[in-house]
């Protein structure tokens, strides 16, 4: 028996193996979502269905005879590294129902350890173990008969060929496909995060150019203003209660006085996007110069606190993470968004400026584990689930843990705006808006990321609350019924006094003040 298994086989065989294990083990998902969303008869799916098929499997056996044949060594290791990562990608499109586009891809390099961590558990650990690491040892350890290159190019013109004519074949599913592009190429491994990843680097490199400055602006009074603009962390709408949700999870928000709530959508549903949005003066793929970067050059007092990560690049004097605040106050619990606020008092009024713009950038209700969001006084809904994955198995316990969250987002703000109020020398405004919002099970949907065409309006239906100061500013009473993020760029140059051209009076919230 041990002699067969170490019995050399031809590097046809060996990429004929590899090519079937992938189509098997890693592109259920895949043909599952041909099935439900194709309306071609039974044997109009079938052939769809096997034409899939045969090109996937003319693809896999061409890049696995590739590598092999190229690259011997280095190619069994990127083989298995494949097999790896098959493996962790199918567990996540199987249990959180994730697809393998480039929203997912740039979370995942905008994703920390601490956070990573919460996706842990043995069921992930079985599976990769299964699917991920027995393939790669299969590619690692299986001797293999290279052949000559006469055969490399036999083979390979002949998956060419073969791909060629499946494409004829259906070229009347042309326009489906292409409707369908970003579902299927989400869920075709390896392809998926292979070609994503590339388009991702390619994007990264190009936003490594210089933000485009905007015009000069000036600061037009000097009226002692302080504005704290937070921004919330899956924060979904529909579990607010002053949005008429039915659990009492904003006790204290619901009983401040002058606090205005909006109706708002998020431009995307992932954090790097959704911040650019809060923080850019228009909607662009174009790195515009962001709010605290203008406000800062402008001659405004930035301090940028943040226990969280992924917003676009930050270019001021004050960036704090949790961990620089903790080290300053070493006695306060640094292990929540509170630690944001402390010392927020000194800071303000110790500054040497007439205008202050601090930006809260919370974690609060990021999953997986959002039971690990808050103080344990503030889990009044119970049982919570600890994970996602635990929430799978009952939703309601999911939905306890997000909204005891909800709670501590709900005491944070309350506590941010009785600062403020306590500053009887400075006008003061506290802005609240979330990046995007959360699934928490709709349609076997959690988390989120979705793409916007394709997402439940969970995932960008958010918060946008605002609160001034007594005879600070008055609010424009022709707003539209549904605000998006880019009001907030416009809003705070206003609330600061700013004079641009920068500025753009229909996305302010506020009339503007006369001087």
């Amino acid at each position: 028996m041990k002699n067969r298994l170490i019995r050399p086989i031809s590097l046809f065989a060996f990429s004929c193996v590899v090519s079937i294990g992938t189509l098997l083990f890693y592109n259920i998902p895949f043909f599952n979502y041909v099935v439900n969303n194709t309306n071609e008869s039974v044997g109009g799916k079938m052939v769809l269905l096997v034409s899939l098929a045969v090109v996937m499997l003319a693809l896999n056996f061409m890049m696995t005879y590739l590598m092999m044949f190229l690259m011997r060594i280095v190619g069994r290791i990127l083989l298995a590294i494949l097999s790896l990562i098959n493996a962790t990608a199918v567990y996540f499109i199987f249990t959180y129902g994730v697809m393998m586009d480039a929203t997912t891809i740039e979370n995942v390099f905008n994703t920390r350890y601490s956070e990573a961590s919460g996706f842990f558990s043995w069921s992930l650990w079985l599976f990769i173990i299964v699917f991920g690491a027995l393939p790669a040892l299969f590619c690692l350890l299986q001797p293999v008969v290279f052949g000559t290159l006469k055969k490399l190019g036999v083979y390979g013109g002949s998956a060419l060929a073969v791909v060629l004519v499946m494409a004829l074949v259906n070229i009347n599913q042309t326009l489906w496909i292409g409707q369908h592009d970003t579902e299927l190429g989400g869920l075709l491994q390896p392809w998926s995060y292979l070609v994503n990843t590339m388009r991702i680097t390619s994007d990264q490199m190009d936003k490594q150019a210089e933000e485009i400055k905007l015009p000069d602006g000036r600061i037009a009074d000097k009226e002692k203003t302080v504005v704290v603009l937070v921004i919330g962390e899956s924060a979904r709408k529909a579990n607010f209660q002053l949005y008429g949700y039915e659990r009492k999870n904003n006790p204290l928000l619901s009983k401040q006085e002058g606090l205005k709530v909006f109706q708002a959508t998020s431009c995307a549903t992932y954090t790097t996007a959704g911040s650019k949005a809060i923080l850019e003066p228009k909607n662009s793929e174009e790195l515009y110069e962001l709010l605290p970067n203008y406000a800062f050059r402008t001659g405004v007092d930035v301090s940028w606190r943040t226990s969280n990560w992924g917003e676009p690049p930050i270019h001021i004097d004050e960036y704090l993470t949790d961990d620089d605040i903790s080290a300053k106050y070493p006695d306060e619990e640094s292990h929540y968004d509170g630690i944001l606020l402390t010392g927020l008092h000194e800071r303000i009024v110790s500054s040497k400026k007439n205008k202050v713009l601090i930006i809260l950038h919370t974690s609060t209700s990021h999953g997986p584990k959002y039971a690990d969001k808050y103080p344990k006084e503030f889990e009044v809904y119970k049982p919570v689930a600890r994970n996602v994955e635990e929430g799978e198995k009952n939703v309601g316990m999911l939905v306890n843990a997000y909204d005891n969250t909800i709670l501590y987002t709900d005491y944070l703000l309350d506590k941010l705006i009785n600062t403020l109020r306590s500053l009887e020398d400075w006008n003061s405004a506290m802005i609240f808006i979330s990046d995007h919002g959360e699934s928490l099970g709709e349609n076997n949907i959690f988390m989120h990321g979705i793409p916007m065409r394709l997402a439940p309006k969970v995932q960008y239906e958010i918060p946008f609350l605002v609160w001034t100061s007594k005879d600070f500013r008055d609010y424009k009473t022709d707003l539209p019924a549904v605000l998006e993020q880019h009001y907030i760029f416009h809003s705070v140059l206003n609330l600061l006094s700013i004079e641009s051209p920068a500025y753009n009076k229909d996305y302010d919230i506020f009339n503007i003040k006369s001087y």
